[in-house]
């Protein structure tokens, strides 16, 4: 999997200088859009070669993490609306 993204990472990488070198212009959220896709295969990668427990453990936190955010979200607003 992890040659998968390398891979991805040259063929990318590529395509950026093949349009630079033609002269075509290339619009920031192509290039916003390709960062994302690529990590996203490298941060799946990663996760296939971890053992479960420890899966499971970052799983766990990073949906910690985003009810933590939604509260404080849903909490900061129900204040600014009072003042």
């Amino acid at each position: 999997m992890a040659v998968v993204a390398v891979l991805a990472s040259l063929v990318f990488i590529g395509w950026l200088i093949f349009r630079a070198v033609r002269g075509k212009s290339v619009k920031a959220h192509f290039v916003s859009y390709g960062i994302a896709v690529i990590a996203g295969v490298f941060t799946y990668a990663y996760f296939l070669s971890m053992d479960f427990s420890q899966l499971i453990k970052i799983v766990a936190s990073i949906l910690l993490g985003i009810i933590l955010i939604v509260t404080a979200a849903l909490y900061q607003r129900r204040v600014s609306g009072r003042s």
